[in-house]
C-alpha cells in the first residue's frame, strides 16, 4: 500500500473517533418528561457519591387476612361471571 493511501484511512478514522467522542461529550437535547425536581438533581451532582444513599421505596403489602378475603372475593366474582356466561347463550357469527 502507498503511504498516502494509509495516510488518508489514518486520517478518516481520526475524523470518525472525533466525531463520536463529540456525540457522546456534548451536551445533548435531553428528551422526555423533566426531572421532579431539577434543583435536587443538580444538587446531588455536586456531593459526594458515598454522602446520600437512595431511599427503596416498599410496596404495600397484605396481610394473610387481606390476602385471604381478596382470593374469596375473586372467587365469588369469578363464580357469577360463570354463571352468566352458562345463563346467556353465545351468538353465533
Amino acid at each position: 500500500m502507498a503511504t498516502e493511501h494509509i495516510l488518508a484511512l489514518l486520517t478518516a478514522e481520526r475524523d470518525k473517533l472525533n466525531k463520536a467522542i463529540e456525540a457522546l461529550g456534548g451536551a445533548a437535547k435531553r428528551r422526555g418528561r423533566p426531572p421532579r425536581n431539577p434543583l435536587a438533581i443538580a444538587a446531588s451532582a455536586h456531593t459526594p457519591a458515598k454522602a446520600a444513599a437512595p431511599v427503596k421505596r416498599r410496596g404495600r403489602t397484605f396481610t394473610a387476612a387481606q390476602r385471604k378475603a381478596a382470593a374469596e372475593r375473586m372467587r365469588q366474582r369469578w363464580a357469577a361471571k360463570k354463571k352468566g356466561e352458562k345463563s346467556s347463550p353465545k351468538k353465533s357469527a
